[in-house]
This record gives structure tokens, C-alpha cells and sequence, in this order.
């Protein structure tokens, strides 16, 4: 499974909160947190002054709680979370395996539970939305796929076949 995992594990980055237009960036590799910020200001003291750049151990970064503050600040609780989990080996391993393994996984679940799935991250809305999904739920439920029927689909689009033609078998 660590061979899913590259060296970067995740990164934001975004302006901080109001009334600063400092800019933030915050990347967690598999050994150590980083956190980048470029000093963004009109005043003349603050022009030319250097992008920082602190440099942190998984460990030092759970210690630390002013550099957990200033996370929670710019990025809000739940990316702070998701940073300590991370930094306490907690990966989300489900989302880093390839889409073909990820759509046979799919195959087995019923269209409720998909529909669910669908919501707990963009990545997932995305595959559950893809016309790869649909086709293969589509050829699922269909025991013979016409020609006519397949370009239909190549048409329309794969879930409008399946919404149109056998979502109504699985209601009766």
C-alpha cells in the first residue's frame, strides 16, 4: 500500500484570512510538513521581503501547536485534521488507487451506497459521475446490449440510458 503513497501527500495553498493578503502553502510528503508564506503588503517596509519557509518532521509538527494555529487559520479545522491524521500515518489509501480498480470496487456496490460515495470528496463525485461508470452499470444490468442501444448511449450518454431503461426494474 506505501507504494500508492508518492513523496508529496497532499498541498493547499491560498490567501490568508482577512484583513492580510499574505499567501500560504502547506505540503505534507511522507516524511515532513512544510508550510511557505510570501508576505504580501502595499507598505514600503514590507516591499522585497522574502518568501519563508518552515521545515517540519511529522512528529515536531503534531508538537507544535503555534504552526497547528496558524494551519487552522488559513485553512480552517478540517485541513488541520486532515494534517495531523496524516502526519499520524492515517493516509486515505482508497483514493490513490488507479480508476480501473476503483470501478471494478464500484461494481459491487448498489446505486444507493455509490450515491453516497459520490459525496465524500471531489475525486469520487468525479468517477461516480464518469462515463466509464455509467457504461459499466449500464452493460451490468443488461444481459445483451443491441448495437442500437450502445450508440443510444454513446449519444446520450450512458446514465441517461440507465435512468431511462433499467433504473425502473430495481423500483418494481
Amino acid at each position: 500500500m506505501a507504494s500508492l503513497l508518492g513523496d508529496q501527500v497532499f498541498e493547499i495553498s491560498g490567501q490568508g484570512p482577512a484583513p492580510t493578503k499574505d499567501f500560504f502553502q502547506l505540503i505534507v510528503t511522507t516524511t515532513e510538513v512544510i508550510w511557505r508564506f510570501w508576505k504580501i503588503s502595499l507598505r514600503s517596509e514590507f516591499k522585497g521581503s522574502a518568501p519563508g519557509e518552515n521545515k517540519m518532521t511529522h512528529d515536531d509538527f503534531l508538537q507544535d501547536v503555534r504552526m497547528q494555529h496558524q494551519v487552522c487559520l488559513v485553512f480552517g479545522q478540517q485541513i488541520l485534521q486532515y494534517t495531523q491524521a496524516l502526519c499520524q500515518g492515517n493516509y486515505d489509501y482508497l483514493e490513490r488507487l488507479p480508476n480501473d480498480l476503483l470501478l471494478q470496487i464500484l461494481s459491487f456496490l448498489e446505486l444507493k451506497d455509490v450515491a453516497q460515495l459520490a459525496q465524500t470528496s471531489k475525486m469520487f463525485h468525479k468517477l461516480c459521475s464518469s462515463p466509464e461508470f455509467w457504461e459499466q452499470t449500464v452493460r451490468g444490468h443488461c444481459e445483451e446490449l443491441t448495437p442500437d442501444i450502445e450508440a443510444l448511449a454513446n449519444a446520450m450518454g450512458w446514465r441517461k440510458i440507465f435512468f431511462a431503461f433499467f433504473n425502473t426494474k430495481e423500483q418494481q
